[in-house]
């Protein structure tokens, strides 16, 4: 079996461009406010959590190009399943660590006095 360049392709575009919906749906204001708008809009209920979650989103707008990609309800399973992981890896990978990052590991010492209150 011969993969085809132009499915990887494909594949890596529609990834890419899940992440950038999902991304842009959940984090960004967007152009001319719109995407905050949206969420703003849709408040609390069940769409606005899901507009709020980027893993809910990304699995949701992952759907169209899996149904575009996939010749079998098994290939459109897996790709549904792999389109949103890969956006959900490049979420995690662009994420800006939050609290305080350590960059070195703490003595057990220390560890010891702060989770016994010494």
């Amino acid at each position: 079996m011969m993969i085809d360049f132009n499915d990887v392709w494909c594949f890596a575009l529609s990834a890419l461009a899940v992440w950038r919906v999902a991304h842009l749906l959940t984090g960004e204001s967007g152009p001319w406010d719109l995407a905050l708008r949206m969420r703003a809009a849709l408040g609390f209920g069940l769409l606005g959590r899901v507009m709020a979650c980027f893993y809910c989103l990304s699995f949701l707008a992952a759907l169209p190009p899996a149904l575009w990609m996939s010749s079998s309800r098994m290939g459109f399973f897996i790709q549904w399943m792999a389109l949103s992981a890969v956006a959900c890896l490049l979420e995690k990978a662009t994420q800006k660590p939050h609290g305080r990052h350590l960059d070195y590991p703490l003595p057990a010492a220390y560890l010891d006095k702060v989770i016994r209150g010494v």
